[in-house]
């Protein structure tokens, strides 16, 4: 008997089908991939499988019996916990990272109403020793990077004792060292029975640990592939049509130099370092996490001071002191985690489409404070036409929208104004092959701006670069990758 019976799931918000009969199995002691474009069905299938949403019909059966869990709570008091790709909800800041990793505890009637903190440490101990990472339990949760906010949340959940685990991207803000210790896990949960649902866009991941893999498109799982799994039939099944090369045409370096770093130091004991970029041109930087990407970025974009040189913006020194500063000088930058730096929260106001695309230009827009909207609606339109964006208008929430739908607003934010240069931090991260294209397209179609993309996956960089910068220990290296070459990266993130 399977230990995840789905059958026939659909749910609508509206006139919107997201799920249309979705029907599939899941065994125990099996890691079981769920690939598919953004808007094909995988978030909302979730949110149904950890009790965040109810189905419209359908049924689903765990272990045999009906499964329809409330609340998340209630999914994983069932043996069922999910990751979700967001952090967001795994803690908030001001909290210690024992107190995070224990919050579930906090709340079961066996818990002592009294903890000493040297209690409270010891058992975050053994939940991060039972995992295998290494975090500082009493720093700040509101101050840990992307990838240990996950490993917060991925060593939690695995005190759970769940019998089916969810993972939703657990690898997008992991290291390349963090994720191979990830498959490791994994891999011997599995091997104790533990079946996982592993949601991902990166084939690297699925290749490594799926034993299965399921492709939805339009709401349904439309194809089902087992290992050794032909990626390219899944992709293509995924999709609906032949998967395009990926890697751009490279284009020579004619136009004038937009950009300049000279004697950059990011950090006192790093070697300094020089980069131009030209008009036109578009260039990935990329290293292990840590390596200093962010730092480089921020720096750039006047939320970092840097530590020693000079920079020059069409020639004029350039040193902004807040990103006010950097956007009224024409840069423009989206930062790694959309939803902690980009996006408003789903309780305020101002968190639809249009209103998204608008935040930072609000007051050239709007030069006296009268927000009719029609700038805004305008705007949000093309941003739909141009980028391919799946919403059900320009007045959308944007919470409804799939995570690359999310991060095409999120570029079209910046797309609505003129720049000279456009910062791009991990801006792939849970975005799926036919939605990265798209913000491929938009890149890469403005001549006259150059573009710096941040990213920890060699294959994406190869994707959109024109040319390929490695940084280390907070240094960019002299030498550039060849993308031309026959030993590039020939992979591909789904």
């Amino acid at each position: 008997m399977p230990l995840l019976q789905v059958e026939n799931i659909t749910r609508s918000f509206g006139s919107t089908r997201a799920l249309s009969g979705a029907h599939f199995t899941v065994e125990r002691g099996e890691i079981v991939a769920l690939m598919g474009a953004n808007g094909a069905g995988k978030s909302t299938l979730v949110k149904i499988l950890s009790g965040a949403l109810a189905a419209d019909s359908g049924a689903i059966r765990l272990k045999g019996q009906p499964f329809s869990p409330k609340t998340p709570s209630e999914a994983a008091k069932a043996g069922v916990v999910t990751v979700h790709q967001s952090t967001d909800l795994v803690a908030a800041a001001g909290l210690a990272v024992a107190d995070a990793l224990l919050l579930h505890r906090f709340a079961e009637r066996s818990t002592p109403f009294f903890l000493s903190r040297a209690s409270v440490r010891r058992k975050a101990r053994a939940v991060l020793d039972a995992a295998g990472f290494s975090l500082p339990l009493d720093r700040d949760f509101g101050d840990l990077s992307a990838a240990d906010r996950q490993l917060v949340a991925i060593a939690r959940a695995l005190a759970n004792k769940a019998e089916l685990l969810i993972l939703d991207e657990p690898t997008a803000s992991l290291s390349a060292e963090e994720s191979r210790r990830l498959f490791n896990i994994l891999l011997a949960l599995r091997a104790q029975g533990l079946a996982i649902l592993y949601i991902s866009h990166r084939t690297g991941d699925l290749e490594a640990i799926a034993d299965k893999a399921l492709v939805m498109r339009g709401g349904r799982v439309v194809g089902s592939f087992t290992r050794p799994i032909d990626f390219s039939s899944a992709i293509e099944t995924m999709i609906g049509r032949r998967l395009e090369a990926a890697r751009p045409d490279t284009r020579p370096v004619t136009g004038p130099a937009v950009f300049e770093m000279r004697g950059i130091r990011l950090r006192p004991a790093s070697p300094s370092f020089d980069l131009t970029l030209h008009e036109g041109e578009v260039v990935a930087i990329t290293g292990v996490l840590g390596a200093g990407k962010s730092r480089l970025l921020s720096a750039i974009f006047g939320v970092r001071n840097l530590v020693a040189g000079e920079m020059l913006l069409d020639g004029k020194p350039y040193r902004p002191k807040s990103p006010a500063e950097a956007i009224a000088a024409g840069v423009a930058m989206a930062a790694e985690d959309r939803h902690r730096s980009s996006l408003m929260p789903p309780a305020w106001p101002g968190n639809s489409l249009a209103a998204a695309i608008s935040l930072p230009h609000l007051a050239k827009w709007y030069p006296h404070g009268f927000l009719f909207g029609d700038r805004e609606r305008r705007e949000a339109e093309e941003a739909i036409t141009r980028l391919g964006i799946k919403a059900s208008g320009p007045f959308a929430s944007v919470w409804t929208l799939s995570g690359g739908n999310q991060q095409k607003a999120v570029i079209a934010r910046w797309e609505s104004e003129p720049s000279r240069l456009l910062l791009l931090d991990e801006p792939f991260q849970g975005v799926d092959v036919g939605a990265r294209h798209d913000i491929i397209r938009a890149i890469r179609a403005r001549p006259d701006r150059a573009a710096l993309i941040a990213t920890s996956d060699p294959e994406e960089a190869y994707e959109v670069a024109d040319r390929i910068l490695t940084i280390d220990h907070h240094t960019l290296r002299p030498d550039v990758i060849d993308i031309t070459s026959s030993s590039a990266p020939q992979g591909t993130s789904v």
